[in-house]
């Protein structure tokens, strides 16, 4: 009979080279996953890919373009008498300066509370919901900052309450027969 921990059980001396080098490498991607540097740069890297392509796809659905007669910025004539090069060139340009704008955006935001969260989590040596919570609540403070006391208070409240649906949701208990694990 075989117990785990015990030879014959999978342990490293029975373990062929290649299976335990797999072993080791777990072990150093779950560590890595586990620091707050990783998660920090995760956090801003994955915010700035999502910004870039939620800001691409609201820049095409926006109708106060460069080509807007009497916008700011506007070119000031009828679209028909631009070339069609220059009206692709146009809102292509516009395209790119929105979806940088929103994955700046995204990744400072996801970078601030990853980081936030994380050195509260471990300060306070728990993993719950308070820890998002109040990471929610640093995050929406720092980021009105320069507007004053009042709004770094609803910036607090807002993504202190955000961060809690968000939270209680994914800790739900599932009731999904099909999401575990066939033994």
């Amino acid at each position: 009979m075989s117990f785990p921990g015990f030879p014959g059980a999978g342990s490293a001396q029975d373990m062929d080279p290649q299976k335990a080098q797999e072993q080791m490498m777990i072990k150093t991607m779950q560590a890595a996953m586990e620091s707050c540097p990783a998660k920090l740069a995760i956090a801003g890297t994955m915010g700035f890919g999502l910004g870039g392509l939620f800001g691409m796809f609201m820049a095409s659905m926006r109708y106060d373009t460069p080509l807007s007669a009497g916008m700011p910025g506007g070119v000031g004539t009828q679209i028909k008498d631009i070339p069609m090069r220059e009206q692709l060139k146009m809102g292509f340009k516009d395209m790119g300066r929105s979806s940088w704008s929103s994955a700046k955006n995204f990744g400072y935001i996801g970078a601030i509370f990853a980081g936030s969260e994380c050195a509260i989590e471990g300060f306070r040596a728990k993993n719950d919901l308070a820890n998002g919570v109040a990471a929610g609540c640093f995050t929406g403070a720092f980021l009105a900052k320069n507007a004053g006391p009042q709004a770094m208070a609803v910036g607090c409240a807002g993504f202190a309450a955000f961060s809690a649906a968000i939270d209680t949701y994914m800790r739900m208990e599932s009731n999904d027969r099909a999401a575990d694990p066939i033994i």
